[in-house]
């Protein structure tokens, strides 16, 4: 896989995305960061501002994510975008690769849960690492496994988590880039 014709694809928020972005441009990885207006992210590289009709074609209904996820989640416009931003990352990725944490109902906590659903549902290859549990999982649509450090496998991928990013979680993302594209 030549690394000139791959591109990360991500929100360029604090954190795990700012992290993928960073690590994505030492690499020579082109990246795209989907946002909307009056969003603050920390990435400017390959920022793409969503319009109101784009945002749209993201949508989902905070009724059905709420219940997908097991837990009730804000009605503010704000957070609506996010998740319809979030929809993108997803969409336009071949496989995703998310840092965060693995919950006991076999979601992924906070707003990024939705976009490790979102990929499940599109029966995207999907592998978390879970900064708790100090290690990458696999979802091998049912259920999460321990899997080997993984390589990113396809020219378009996804790479998002936590805002909340731990120095295993950045070592992960290092490591990723490094087995892949080192």
């Amino acid at each position: 896989m030549d690394k000139a014709d791959c591109i990360l694809f991500s929100g360029g928020a604090k954190g795990t995305e700012a992290a993928f972005g960073e690590i994505a441009e030492q690499f020579g990885i082109e990246e795209v960061n989907f946002t909307f207006e009056g969003h603050l992210i920390e990435r400017d590289r390959g920022k793409r501002v969503l319009n109101h009709e784009e945002l749209i074609n993201g949508d989902v209904s905070l009724e059905y994510v709420s219940k997908l996820m097991n837990r009730r989640y804000t009605t503010s416009p704000s957070f609506r975008r996010i998740l319809q931003s979030i929809w993108y990352q997803i969409n336009n990725g071949q496989e995703i690769y998310v840092v965060g944490e693995i919950l006991d109902d076999k979601t992924v906590k906070g707003g990024t849960g939705w976009g490790a659903e979102f990929a499940k549902l599109c029966n995207k290859p999907l592998h978390v690492f879970d900064q708790g549990k100090d290690g990458w999982f696999a979802w091998n649509q049912q259920d999460w496994v321990a899997a080997d450090a993984p390589t990113v496998e396809h020219i378009h991928f996804t790479g998002t988590g936590a805002r909340n990013l731990a120095d295993n979680g950045r070592a992960a993302i290092q490591d990723l880039f490094e087995r892949t594209f080192g």
